[in-house]
């Protein structure tokens, strides 16, 4: 495998006021830096050397990510009281179970959404 067949992702992280970059399952949040572009091409050294390191030590690579489908179904299971209360959130919506729980997972996987960029002055100041 080679690292085009890893899915790289680039994060804002609140809590670092940075992007963070990785490679799931490859190798976690492995590098950061103030742009986009300046994490993954960070992760564009990361991966291969990550992959490389896999192969010498003779571990199994994860599976690959990248071109990866999704067929848009999946089981999930929860506790009977947040079945109940999924439902009844549903219902008062005027939704079906499965627009309810779709939508609120749209809204859970959103990443959230990098500042502007500050001035050198205020990165200084900062």
């Amino acid at each position: 495998m080679k690292a085009k067949d890893f899915m790289k992702v680039v994060e804002w992280s609140e809590e670092d006021d940075c992007f963070i970059g990785s490679a799931p399952p490859l190798v976690g949040q492995c590098c950061h830096g103030e742009t986009e572009e300046d994490v993954y091409r960070q992760l564009a050294v990361i991966v291969p050397d990550v992959i490389e390191t896999y192969e010498r030590r003779g571990f199994a690579l994860p599976e690959a990510t990248a071109n990866k489908t999704y067929s848009g179904k999946f089981v999930v299971r929860v506790s009977p009281e947040v079945h109940k209360a999924a439902a009844i959130r549903a219902m008062l919506e005027r939704r079906s179970l499965n627009s309810y729980v779709e939508s609120s997972l749209e809204q859970s996987c959103r990443a959230p959404s990098a500042p502007a960029p500050k001035s050198r002055k205020q990165k200084r100041a900062a």
